[in-house]
């Protein structure tokens, strides 16, 4: 993390619920608004993918959120059954959670909040934006599967960037569904020559400046 961009930088332990949940807060100075990730299937706050979408954030005045949706107990068991990672509820519940912990915890209870998904976790940032339609204000989905929170589309009320490589043919359908089913404004954007994962050159760079822009238009920084 470059620290001329970051006032604050921190290991936090979210209280989702009846489980605690290890965590990075990075909060720049005066930010315009605070992104929480949900990170994919089998993924976790470590992710490379998400420390640079999230560092691309910061430079741009955003806080950012990345935190484990499952405990270490949880994904010990994951790791060997793949199950925890495509439980829906679950992941949507410890969402849901953690947005509302993030309304009490000091440093950034008055930020406006933005959702970033990737894969799995962006159903799960989706059922979190329909349930606290208050709270979440903006929702990005990276490479992610938003039919897996089919039924609560219509409740989203946040604007939402789906963001899917041009190469991940069965993703863009995916998303198309999804995109049909939301009442709220909804963009799908290609980025071509990726895939999944968007490994290829300039591909994730492309993501993250999405990312940035979109929340910056949505979010806004302290209530007065």
């Amino acid at each position: 993390m470059n620290e001329q961009h970051t006032e604050q930088s921190m290991e936090v332990t979210v209280q989702a619920g009846k489980v605690t949940l290890d965590g990075n807060l990075s909060v720049p100075v005066n930010p315009k608004g605070l992104v929480v990730f949900a990170h994919g299937s089998g993924s976790s706050r470590f992710s490379s993918r998400n420390r640079y979408v999230a560092e691309v954030l910061n430079k741009g005045g955003l806080a950012t959120l990345l935190f484990d949706l499952l405990t270490a107990e949880e994904h010990a068991i994951d790791v060997r059954t793949r199950e925890l990672r495509f439980d829906i509820d679950l992941l949507s519940e410890r969402m849901v959670a953690t947005v509302d912990w993030l309304g009490v915890e000091s440093t950034v209870a008055d930020l406006s909040i933005g959702l970033f998904g990737a894969s799995t976790g962006a159903a799960a940032a989706l059922n979190a934006a329909a349930a606290r339609p208050d709270r979440v204000a903006a929702v990005v989905s990276r490479g992610g599967r938003p039919d897996l929170a089919m039924a609560a589309l219509p409740r989203v009320k946040a604007p939402s960037l789906f963001i899917v490589g041009s190469l991940d043919l069965v993703v863009i359908g995916m998303n198309r569904e999804a995109e049909a089913a939301l009442e709220s404004p909804c963009r799908v954007e290609i980025v071509e020559g990726a895939t999944h994962l968007f490994e290829e050159p300039g591909t994730l760079e492309q993501v993250a400046a999405l990312a940035r822009d979109w929340f910056l238009e949505h979010l806004h920084g302290p209530v007065q």
